[in-house]
């Protein structure tokens, strides 16, 4: 499946329990439609005590969520957008902001 945003991007939560949250893309899995965001849907799990970490405890980090609740954000507007593509005269492909026509 293809996926309309990528690591690195900048993209804004617009459902969801962190709704209105903006961060960068860690991770995409396209295989499952999911994205990692940075400090978003932050998840508490319990670790024991290992040589790495060897106090244990409770670790926090990121889970991923469905890509279709997340919008990338503009470089130039600022603002959340859809993408659109558009073939250049050299032949290669550039994704563009749909609301003022720059490419992202």
């Amino acid at each position: 499946m293809k996926l309309n945003v990528r690591k690195g991007d900048k993209v804004v939560v617009i459902t969801g329990k962190d709704a209105g949250k903006q961060g960068k893309i860690i991770e995409v899995d396209p295989k499952r439609n999911r994205v990692i965001v940075e400090g978003v849907n932050v998840v508490k799990r319990h670790s024991r005590p290992t040589r790495k970490l060897p106090q244990g405890g409770i670790q926090e980090k990121e889970a991923p969520i469905s890509r279709s609740n997340v919008m990338l954000i503009c470089g130039r507007c600022h603002k959340p957008t859809r993408v659109g593509k558009r073939i250049l005269d050299d032949g290669s492909k550039v994704r563009i902001c749909k609301k003022c026509g720059e490419a992202l």
